[in-house]
């Protein structure tokens, strides 16, 4: 990226009135970021969106000098800028209407990284969220995934610090700039973090942790990822944001489930009661649901004898999908076996990797992918 356009494209996020949605329309309609400063205020006001107000703001904007030395601070400081447009910005946030227009990046993971899941939770964690965050991180291991959360108390530094002890990326998004680290007592932690994984943020390097910033940094938590897991929540809170917002970008959403009289995973149950998530009833079955490939110990294709191991009906299966892919509602209609059973047994088979899921939801042999 040309420093003297980013200049510019930072710059546009400082008018008043110019959010992220009508910024990229502003360098959708002039071409590109230093071009939006360089039109008249005639001519601004005729894009779509755009007011006497906001283009007056534009056309008197003069704190640039002020971004140069934010970038000065970028450089001194290792941080990287990536603009919406850039193919190193998270490509699946991209894609989210109110994605920032600029990122703010400190670290070494792979922003695009194959697999990306997201992990949210209370900061009032209890020991029994606690235990499932480091099992689930644990078993995440033997995959490709990127970790994302929020750097936050409770659950989002259990899902970080687990990530660090097991070797797995991980990215904290922050509600601030990184000039700074909150809460305090995570430093220590974020400065391991950046050996594998990194700090993320759209806020400028000295920008202070304000209250309304924090529910804005849950897009992206929601966005930048293939799957949210919310482990635990009251029934009000930022992890019930994040889950509304990630089934807006239309996420996978799985909940941890608890007690009907536990206060921290009431919100948990209401996610599943209203299916705005999946149910986790084990780390396995959730490993299958998020259709994950091990990088170890990879198991090597199913072989006849395997087939001693399976159920008539599972045998059947296997024999029909020898020939094609199919959705479960095709198998169904071949083996007649019930849907809640069949369901079961497909799950099963995935378990011993024989059976995998493509996209669609349509099923294959392991061997045939």
């Amino acid at each position: 990226m040309e420093e003297s356009e980013l200049i510019y494209q930072i710059a546009i996020t400082k008018v008043d009135g110019v959010g992220p949605n009508l910024a990229k329309s502003l360098i959708a309609y002039c071409g590109s970021a230093s071009a939006v400063f360089k039109q008249k205020k005639s001519e601004l006001k005729k894009i779509p969106g755009i007011g006497a107000v906001t283009a007056a703001n534009i056309t008197k904007f003069q704190n640039f000098k002020t971004i140069e030395q934010e970038i000065e601070l970028l450089h001194k400081h290792q941080i990287k800028a990536f603009f919406y447009l850039d193919k190193d910005y998270p490509q699946r946030l991209k894609h989210c209407e109110d994605c920032p227009l600029v990122l703010f990046y400190k670290g070494n993971a792979d922003l695009n990284s194959k697999n990306i899941i997201s992990v949210v939770g209370t900061r009032k964690s209890t020991y029994y969220g606690k235990q499932f965050t480091e099992e689930l991180i644990q078993t995440l291991k033997d995959y490709d995934v990127l970790v994302v959360s929020g750097l936050a108390s409770g659950t989002d530094t259990n899902a970080h610090k687990s990530c660090v002890k097991f070797q797995i990326p991980t990215v904290g998004v922050l509600g601030h700039g990184l000039a700074t680290i909150y809460p305090s007592s995570n430093y220590k932690l974020s400065e391991e973090m950046l050996e594998n994984g990194g700090m993320l943020t759209e806020y400028c390097y000295n920008t202070p942790g304000a209250r309304e910033n924090f529910p804005k940094r849950n897009r992206i938590v929601a966005g930048m990822c293939d799957a949210l897991i919310v482990v635990e929540s009251g029934m009000k809170g930022g992890s019930l944001i994040t889950a509304d917002l990630a089934n807006q970008y239309n996420r996978d959403v799985f909940a941890l489930p608890g007690k009907i009289n536990d206060a921290w995973s009431q919100g948990c149950n209401r996610l599943v009661s209203k299916n705005q998530a999946a149910i986790i009833s084990d780390i396995d079955c959730l490993i299958a649901e998020l259709n994950l490939k091990s990088t170890h110990n990879i198991k090597s294709p199913f072989k006849i004898d395997l087939f001693n191991a399976l159920t008539e009906k599972e045998l059947d299966v296997v024999e029909i999908l020898k020939t094609d892919k199919l959705t479960i509602d095709q198998i169904y209609y071949q083996t007649n076996i019930e849907i809640g059973q069949l369901s079961l047994l497909l799950l099963n088979l995935e378990l011993k990797n024989i059976v995998s899921v493509l996209p669609g939801k349509i099923y294959t042999l392991y061997q045939s992918m």
